[in-house]
């Protein structure tokens, strides 16, 4: 399967769809969505950023990075958030596309650690995350995970198993 890596900022006319997709996947108003990727767009700094994976007009997955993703550690900054691939197209390394492209693209702006706030076990270590601690969200207790652009400097390749 074919499938572009799309940074939002460089398509602007793709936000309100993006936003549409975010607000279907996870069930937060599409107006939370908007709202920091008009921030992204006006500001050009390196957080928040917003990222798809398309194929043709059709959006298979994304994510994104802002600072804080509902949990008690603002510390632990910036969040890669809102990370999914949808169904039909899980297994064919879409996610590990997309986390690449996030990190390359964030190390470039000078961001060189991120932080995932998830709880999956196995799936991020493939691509070379590390559980770093435990955080409080809402609903209970969730794993951080962190991941140092510094200590992968690139000669690290991403894989899908």
């Amino acid at each position: 399967m074919k499938y572009e890596i799309v940074k939002l900022r460089e398509r602007p006319e793709l936000v309100p769809e993006a936003a549409r997709w975010f607000e279907h996947t996870f069930q937060i108003p599409e107006s939370v969505y908007l709202e920091s990727m008009k921030e992204m767009l006006s500001n050009r700094g390196p957080v928040p950023q917003w990222y798809a994976a398309m194929d043709g007009g059709v959006i298979l997955g994304g994510m994104g990075v802002i600072e804080n993703d509902f949990h008690n550690r603002p510390d632990l900054a910036p969040n890669v958030c809102a990370v999914y691939t949808d169904k039909p197209y899980r297994g064919q390394g879409i996610a590990g596309a997309l986390l690449e492209a996030v990190c390359g693209d964030m190390a470039s702006m000078g961001i060189d650690t991120l932080y995932l706030v998830t709880d999956h076990t196995g799936l991020y270590e493939r691509y070379g995350w590390e559980f770093y601690c435990m955080a409080e969200v809402d609903e209970g207790p969730v794993r951080v995970y962190i991941h140092n652009m510094e200590e992968n400097d690139g000669t690290e390749k991403m894989h899908d198993s």
